[in-house]
């Protein structure tokens, strides 16, 4: 490998020498790195160095200098590392400048350079000399460099040097990273090339041959027919046959080879790894005496194996010989081995633990697809082997270790052949069961100081409070389903076990912690946590016995009736003991009546007898509260809430069964309603469970039903009529006495509450008291809580086209015109009231307090100091002072704005009988979004919500007269609120804070996250191209009428698509990754929709007039995309904080660019409008961009390579990459394995909700629940 001549002067071996030019500035550069690595030189010292070096980089004979100081063994390590980064630079840099000649000599330079690497040299050296031919190897081989793999084997064939193989290793590592699994430019632009040139040097020419027999010869490249992986594997081999405990060559030999295969196996033909019998070799170096050699190991094997694709050959080749005895049995054993104490936890082993239960979750899942090829030889597969390890590793104290298998057993049990064959191994299920049902505890609720052992290793693996919160939700969903699956196969077995198991919790449940005390009462107590775990368990039972039930049904077994009879009535005697036992705990009586009512509705539904018993225990049970002891009557209060919530459930659930005795429940609720005893909230949920009973019937005829229903409605629109609440209503100055508003101003003045810097530490008066309940009791006069109840039990869970759906459209077709209006006006003002200007009860000079009155208290995990439940307490503390009292004012004011919300939700819900009003669209959008601005950022998730709502339930025939508005102010509103929120928060970051004033901060910052979110994901779900139309119903139009999909009509309108598009350009602005990558993916969608507005020639004549884009509308969009939103891609490319994407910010840019360049060349004209742009760079790349066989990847690629120089900062680097010309930490295989693997995070995360406005049991209230976790208000804590 002798080295050529004519780059940069002469930098062979057998040149010139070195000229007089060079002579010069080798000693200055050697004074340089001096001056930047001693720890003597001062700042500007140091800083003109580094600028020095910097620019010897661009000078015309950097290759040749740094040829040279590389090559010369003389010269100390920094100094050849810098030389090194001299190559780098050119070969990085100026490549495509390079004649072939010079790019051949440059190409020689590095090849030198690895045949003189000596094991003397530092291992960083190495690296990067490995990296320079990488780097040569993705712009030349296969194509001017031919011979590449017959010079990799010379150099692996160097006698007795270990080196030369290390370095031949880390040039293939390095290739197979960049190739298959990396982003580089220059790799997407000859990826077609290098990949069908990896894929041969690294397969045996015998596995090519059979695999692929019709195979087009591929670039000639290959040397030898054995391929890299054989040669790894038998290298390999070699080594794990050595000392690798004691021999740190071997040792370091070894982990290089498994780094390689962690990079080949992911992507490697399966043929070619059965014929390498790499596997074995792998399994190997499981047993190894190295710690660092079995991690390794472990790596590749879950490279290989999280792949989700073998064919049934491969399986039987790749995976049904690890099911071999010795081979569970060597898992088994790597698995004890790896234990540890949570108290001392060895991280090397834990971790090792945690990717072993990866992959044996692999192979357990594999078990289950591919059940129907597994032999069934007991020779070959150790079944009950397996599955006793499934078992063990499940029991793993450690949730993070056990989840993995967690998750297979759901597919294991639910598998038609596996998991009855499974359920009659009693040495399994019993244990499965056992271990599922104690993992059921609420980690989250115990104490800091828990020295449970699952618990400490579930503070040591989970980051943050929303993390845990996350983590364990999925763990008990997945033990949930094992519990559900386990009674599905073994009913009567498992539910006595499980109820016996509930019965002896219950009644010893004070053993061992201290009797109960009022005074002294937790919510989160062992006693309650335990009771809600063991209800957990049984409520995955009830629907394990509900999918047995099911099950049997359909098959028509003849023993059915009599084994369904003989459960039930187990079941009704367990149920009635459990209903004699009696407890104080309020939250242990809350969740024994959930449990009570679940068994009335699941299991013993034909029972109406018992569920009497349990509708007689819900009316006459309501325990008194205790003001003194506040924690305990705020579970007392939970427990009346969740009375009245069981309550409706039971007769959403058997309405039929209920009216037998309807005369005499009506009968026992008017007794307790002529009592006086009952306040507002009891009395309308006691009506509403009425009412519900009737609704939902099947043994009533119309006639009938709306008859009696109207009794319960008529009254409720009856208020809507009553001239005094219009005419209050009227201004707002009218709804301000209604709701007592005029009363609190006047009281704030007379405090002179904004010179009063503690609101909690002033105790109320008693006309504050007074005033306090008298705001509360104005809530209870008003229709708009009858209105919310009635309207949602006629919604909630009813589905369209059936007879309870029909009943209530017919039944509010007249109440919908008399209270819309006013209901319009009560949102109006409840809107305006968080503008300071209108509250003219406060002198100009005291409206500066009406923001803080109007700000909601937020507990938030990870934010908020202490416990929600201390948060709660200080809270509940402050009710009777001025604090108190200002919460009580953003109740009343939170209590019209969210009861409008709730009303209007449940009307979209109606179809026609709410969006058939014409004149409706304008005062809502006004009422809903005008004064939108002064609202909170959380509030304004709200109105997200409901304006979501509005949209998905919108008829289809009718969005052209209804959307619109709607759209478009929100559009505006979101795009001009959020943009504001965000230059704010840059603001305040600029500033230095701490203590409180930080707090504050991260709270608004995680808030606008959340709506910016919200505002997001509303925009991608309109513009989801996968989103289709609802079947138009006779009721809405013509089924036969074409109409646009909601993205269509949202990108054809003007009006909506301008603040629409508007806004998506701001939102790739924002710093907010997740919401970022999110609208860059939106966009990328609709670049198509613009390309022309010639409708699609298959359409109908009716489809051409009314879904086509207006040309001019397409071409103004088309210029604004070309223009707008390439320039915004660009700013955010090169600032840090995007650098995640990157690609993301190109593939944009080049989708923008293929698809409208033959309409326009203003993208092509901002390109080369940027400093130092080529107009032959960007016109060749264009060219290359359109052709036919360029992949997205490669456009991409040009696109990052024209930026890649932009203000002399390559994009690679931004942000990753420091451009010191330092020394590099050195580069191991294990430093790049990420600590927490693709898996692992996937359990951390919450699964995203389903957003359907017409989904049953959708939020009444118009929002989601899914960051209940992170968020926690105090919308309800004073709610009268």
């Amino acid at each position: 490998m002798t080295a050529h001549t004519s780059i940069n002067g002469n930098m062979g071996t057998g040149g010139a020498g070195i000229d007089p030019e060079s002579s010069a500035i080798l000693p200055k550069i050697h004074n340089a790195l001096e001056v930047v690595y001693s720890p003597h030189s001062n700042n500007d010292a140091r800083k003109d160095a580094q600028l020095f070096l910097e620019d010897v980089k661009n000078n015309e004979k950097a290759s040749y200098y740094g040829f040279h100081l590389a090559l010369d063994k003389t010269q100390s390590p920094v100094v050849r590392h810098y030389a090194l980064s001299l190559l780098e630079h050119a070969i990085k840099h100026k490549w495509a400048e390079y004649t072939r000649e010079q790019a051949a000599a440059l190409r020689n330079c590095v090849l030198e350079l690895s045949q003189d690497v000596s094991r003397d040299d530092p291992a960083y050296l190495r690296n990067k000399i490995a990296l320079l031919w990488a780097e040569v190897a993705k712009r030349s081989w296969a194509g001017e460099w031919m011979d590449m793999d017959a010079m990799l084997v010379r150099l692996w064939e160097v006698p007795d040097s270990a080196v030369h193989k290390e370095l031949v290793l880390g040039i293939l590592e390095t290739l197979s990273d960049d190739i298959f699994n990396g982003d580089d430019a220059v790799v997407a632009v000859r990826e077609g090339v290098l990949s069908k040139a990896s894929v041969e040097i690294f397969t045996p020419a015998a596995v090519l041959a059979d695999t692929f027999p019709n195979r087009q010869a591929g670039p000639d490249v290959r040397c030898g027919n054995e391929g890299w992986l054989a040669r790894i594997t038998n290298l390999l081999r070699q080594c794990l046959a050595g000392d690798v405990q004691h021999n740190a060559e071997l040792r370091n030999c070894t982990i290089r080879a498994l780094a390689v295969f962690y990079s080949l196996l992911p992507w490697v033909i399966p043929n070619a790894v059965t014929a390498t019998e790499c596997v074995p070799v792998l399994c190997e170096g499981l047993r190894a005496s190295h710690i660092e050699v079995q991690k390794a190991s472990l790596e590749a094997v879950h490279s290989l194996y999280s792949r989700t694709s073998f064919v049934d050959k491969e399986f039987l080749d790749l995976v049904v010989p690890l099911y071999d005895r010795k081979y569970v049995e060597l898992f088994r054993q790597l698995f004890e081995w790896s234990a540890v104490d949570p108290d001392d936890i060895d991280d090397d082993k834990y971790q090792f633990s945690k990717k072993l239960s990866e992959v044996i979750s692999f192979l357990g899942t594999y078990m289950d697809r591919r059940f129907n090829v597994l032999p069934n030889d007991s020779d070959r597969i150790d079944f009950q082997g397996f599955l006793q390890l499934l078992l063990l590793i499940t029991q793993s104290r450690s949730l993070v270790v056990s989840i993995p298998i967690l998750v297979t057993w759901t597919r294991l049990l639910n598998n038609r052949s596996l998991g009855p064959n499974i359920a009659d191994i009693p040495s399994f299920i019993g244990p499965l069961l056992e271990c599922c049902s104690s993992r059921l505890v609420r980690y989250e609720s115990l104490p800091e100081d828990t020295q449970d052992p699952t618990f400490l290793f579930l503070l040591e693996d989970t980051d943050t409070i929303p993390e845990r919160h996350a983590f364990l939700g999925n763990y008990r969903r997945y033990s949930s389903q094992v519990i559900e699956s386990i009674v599905q196969l073994k009913i009567s077995d498992a539910m006595q076990h499980i109820l016996g198991q509930t019965e002896n919790v219950l009644e010893h449940i004070y053993d061992n912690a201290p009797a109960f005390d009022m005074a002294n009462y937790s919510k989160t107590s062992q006693p309650v946590l335990r009771v809600d775990a063991q209800a957990t368990v049984i409520e995955a039972a009830l629907k394990g016995f509900g999918k047995w039930r099911a099950s049997r049904e359909s098959r028509g077994d003849p023993h059915y009736e009599q084994e369904i009879a003989a459960l039930e009535e187990s079941l009704e005697s367990w149920c009635n003991r459990l209903l004699g036992m009696k407890f104080e705990d309020p939250l242990i009586r809350k969740r024994i009546l959930q449990l009570l009512v679940a068994f009335s509705v699941m299991a013993l539904d034909r029972n109406p007898s018992f569920m009497f018993k349990v509708l007689e225990h819900i009316l006459v049970t309501w325990p008194a509260t205790h003001p003194d002891y506040r924690v305990y009557t705020d579970a007392i209060k939970e427990l009346q809430t969740e009375s009245l919530v069981e309550l409706q459930r039971l007769a959403v659930k058997m309405p039929d069964h209920l009216l037998d005795v309807y005369d005499q429940i009506e009968a026992k609720v008017n007794e307790m309603i002529a009592s006086g005893t009952l306040d507002e909230k009891r009395q309308i949920t006691y009506q509403t469970f009425l009412f519900t009973i009737v609704h939902r019937t099947t043994r009533l005829d119309q006639a009938t039903k709306a008859q009696k229903l109207r009794g319960f409605i008529d009254p409720v629109v009856a208020q809507w009529q009553n001239n005094s609440l219009k005419q209050a209503l009227s201004s707002y100055a009218g709804f301000c006495e209604l709701m007592a508003l005029d009363k609190a101003q006047s009281y704030l003045t007379r405090k002179q509450m904004q010179n009063i810097p503690d609101w909690g530490s002033v105790e109320l008066d008693a006309e504050g008291q007074a005033l306090q309940a008298e705001l509360e009791e104005r809530q209870s006069v008003l229709p708009l809580r009858p209105t919310k109840s009635f309207l949602t039990c006629s919604v909630d869970k009813v589905e369209r086209d059936t007879d309870p759906y029909r009943v209530s459209c017919a039944l509010w077709q007249d109440g919908f015109p008399v209270i819309l209006p006013e209901l319009l006006n009560f949102l109006n003002h409840a809107h305006a009231s968080h503008t300071p200007d209108n509250w003219a009860g406060l002198p100009p000079e005291m409206r500066s307090i009406v923001g803080r009155v109007l700000t909601d208290r937020f507990w938030q995990a990870g934010i908020s100091e202490g416990s929600k439940d201390e948060f709660y307490a200080r809270v509940l503390e402050k009710k009777h002072t001025l604090e108190g009292l200002a919460s009580t004012i953003r109740g009343t004011i939170r209590f019209a704005r969210e009861s409008c919300y709730a009303i209007i939700y449940c009307m979209t819900r109606l179809d026609v009988q709410f969006y058939g009003f014409s004149e409706l669209p304008g005062p809502l959008a006004h009422a809903l979004l005008a004064d939108s601005f002064s609202l909170s950022a959380h509030q304004l998730i709200n109105v997200l919500n409901l304006v979501r709502y509005l949209v998905d339930n919108c008829p289809v025939p009718l969005r052209d007269h209804f959307l619109p508005p709607i759209l478009a102010a929100c559009c505006q509103q979101m795009d001009t609120r959020i943009n504001a929120e965000w230059a704010k928060l840059d603001q305040q970051q600029a500033v230095k804070t701490g203590g409180d004033a930080l707090t504050e901060e991260m709270k608004a910052e995680s808030i606008l996250r959340q709506l910016t979110y919200a505002s997001v994901m509303m925009v991608a779900d309109f513009l989801d191209p996968a989103r289709t139309n609802t079947p138009v119903s006779s009721m809405e139009g013509s089924a036969n009428a074409y109409y646009p999909t909601l993205r269509e009509f949202c990108l054809m309108n003007s009006s909506i698509v301008e603040p629409l598009l508007l806004f998506c350009t701001h939102a790739i602005r924002w710093r907010d990754t997740r919401c970022c990558g999110i609208m860059l993916r939106v966009f990328r969608s609709i670049i198509p929709d613009f390309v022309t507005s010639e409708p699609n020639s298959s359409r109908t004549k009716q489809h051409i007039e009314r879904a086509s884009i207006p040309p001019d509308t397409a071409a103004a969009i088309r210029e604004y995309m070309s223009s707008d939103v390439v320039k915004a891609c660009i700013t955010s490319i090169h600032e840090a904080y995007f650098v995640d994407l990157q690609k993301e910010f190109a593939s944009l840019i080049a989708t923008i660019v293929v698809t409208y360049t033959h309409l326009t060349t203003t993208a092509r004209d901002v390109l080369l409008s940027l400093p130092n742009m080529k107009q032959a760079d960007v016109d060749s790349g264009i060219e290359y961009m359109l052709r036919k066989e360029t992949s997205s990847r490669g456009q991409r690629a040009v696109i990052l390579q024209l930026l890649g120089d932009l203000k002399g900062v390559s994009v690679s680097e931004m942000g990753k990459l420091s451009k010191s010309i330092g020394m590099p930490v050195t580069k191991s295989p294990s430093t790049k394995r990420p600590v927490r693997s693709k898996m692992a995070q996937q359990f951390m995360t919450a699964p995203a909700p389903n957003h359907n406005g017409s989904r049953p049991g959708a939020p009444i209230n118009g929002q989601d629940n899914g960051s209940a976790d992170n968020l926690e208000g105090v919308a309800n804590l004073f709610e009268s």
